[in-house]
């Protein structure tokens, strides 16, 4: 069995605020929290599947686990509901910012209203938690840790899947600016960028070829990126080359490509 990292070891007793905890990678980031005596707060909009995933992490060793159903798209009264949780729950030693929606891009091709949903889901709402998450970690000045699902698909706009891809790049650089402005504080911001990840979200994709992960290895990454402290990992660490490699593609030899 291979040793913790740091980071898992230090998470005995420290709080891990889950916003999006029913998906794959936060539930797999989660049970490496639960597993090192972490206590664990769950925000996800299903109560019965929050509900068992607690039960879960309980019997994998959390120290407490607290589950608070809401929907966290829904950015109505989102500061009022988050003050609530803080005074509930206490200050988060660790944020996983871990929800999103895949959507299909040829929808929002056709419809105005889904591309403002996917855009909502995954920029909008990201970065007003995000905003209040700060808010609230670096007032007593303990060190604290908001980690951001990001995406490839950031890294440069293409034909397949561009709403999705412009939603996580503006993501990303309101990371990379909070991270900036939190430079001087105890609070870091770390942005994990996957790949192709096998999670329900993609059920609907071919998942064959080797550019594809699982959540647990992508979870093993956000443990090792925290334990380091870096600002922004790609994961798996291949991604890194692969989308350098296609962010600088000149642009007549990119548009003959269909990615």
């Amino acid at each position: 069995m291979s040793s913790p990292s740091p980071a898992s070891a230090a998470a005995a007793g420290k709080t891990v605020l889950v916003l999006g905890a029913t998906s794959a990678i936060a539930n797999a980031f989660a049970r490496q929290r639960a597993a090192a005596g972490g206590r664990l707060v769950l925000v996800g909009r299903q109560q019965g599947r929050l509900d068992g995933i607690a039960a879960d992490l309980t019997a994998r060793g959390a120290a407490a686990v607290a589950t608070l159903a809401t929907d966290l798209a829904d950015m109505d009264e989102a500061e009022p509901r988050f003050a609530d949780m803080v005074a509930r729950l206490g200050p988060p030693d660790e944020v996983l910012l871990a929800y999103g929606v895949l959507g299909e891009q040829a929808a929002a091709q056709d419809s105005a209203d889904e591309t403002r949903r996917l855009i909502d889901v995954n920029f909008t709402s990201a970065a007003l938690w995000l905003q209040l998450a700060a808010k609230h970690l670096v007032a007593d000045g303990r060190p604290r840790t908001l980690v951001v699902i990001g995406s490839v698909a950031g890294d440069r706009g293409r034909q397949s899947n561009y709403v999705y891809g412009a939603a996580k790049a503006g993501l990303d650089a309101f990371a990379e600016g909070l991270a900036h402005r939190l430079h001087r504080t105890n609070v870091r911001v770390v942005t994990v960028k996957p790949g192709f990840v096998d999670t329900p979200m993609t059920a609907h994709l071919d998942r064959s070829g080797p550019l594809w992960a699982k959540p647990e290895a992508i979870a093993g990454a956000i443990d090792r990126a925290v334990s380091k402290g870096q600002r922004i990992v790609y994961a798996p660490w291949f991604w890194r080359p692969v989308m350098t490699a296609v962010r600088f593609a000149p642009r007549p030899l990119f548009y003959k490509t269909k990615l």
